[in-house]
C-alpha cells in the first residue's frame, strides 16, 4: 500500500539521519540471590542507645548470552552493626537481561555498566527496603548511586574492556 501524502502532498520520506538509532532494552528483570540474616533476633529488633552504623557495597558485572544480548548483575551488600554487635546482613544479586543493538564498541562498557544499572537500580533499591523492613528493620533506603564514578574508581589504567570482558 503507497504511503498516505503529507501536507504538502509529498510521501513520507523517513528522516535522514547518522544511520540506526541506538538501542538499550531491558528483557527481563529479576532476583538472581536474595539473602537476608537477622543473627540476633529478638534482641536485635529492640530500640538501640545510638544509631547502628550501615555499609554498603555495591558492585555490578555484565556477561554475553548471545547476540546482542547481555545479562546484567548489580550486587548490593548491606550490613548493620551497633556496638560490634550485628544486627543485620542483606545480600541481593539483581539481574537484567538486555539487548543493545547500534552501540558503538567503544561505548558498551558504558551502556552495559554505567545506564543498565541505572535503570535497574530503582527496582533492586526496593528488594532491599522492602527485604530489611520485612525483617523487623526500617526500611534501609539506599541513596541514588553514580555508576559512572563507580565504573571509573573499578576501571583499570588501560584501555577500556570490552563488554564480553566487563
Amino acid at each position: 500500500m503507497a504511503e498516505p501524502p503529507t501536507g504538502n502532498g509529498q510521501p513520507a520520506q523517513p528522516p535522514a539521519g547518522p544511520g540506526p538509532s541506538q538501542q538499550l532494552l531491558v528483557n527481563a528483570q529479576y532476583i538472581k540471590d536474595l539473602s537476608f540474616e537477622n543473627p540476633r533476633a529478638p534482641q536485635s529488633l529492640t530500640q538501640q542507645a545510638t544509631p547502628p552504623s550501615v555499609e554498603i557495597n555495591i558492585d555490578v558485572k555484565a556477561q554475553t548470552v548471545g547476540p546482542e544480548n547481555y545479562e546484567v548483575v548489580l550486587t548490593m551488600n548491606a550490613s548493620a552493626k551497633a556496638q560490634n554487635d550485628t544486627l543485620f546482613l542483606v545480600e541481593l544479586s539483581y539481574g537484567a537481561v538486555v539487548t543493545v543493538r547500534n552501540v558503538p564498541q567503544a561505548m558498551m562498557g558504558h551502556v552495559l555498566l554505567v545506564e543498565t544499572p541505572r535503570l535497574m537500580f530503582p527496582f533492586a533499591r526496593n528488594v532491599i527496603a522492602e527485604t530489611t523492613r520485612d525483617g523487623g528493620f526500617p526500611p534501609l533506603m539506599i541513596n541514588p548511586v553514580d555508576f559512572a564514578e563507580l565504573l571509573r574508581r573499578n576501571q583499570p589504567a588501560g584501555p577500556v574492556a570490552s563488554a564480553d570482558t566487563v
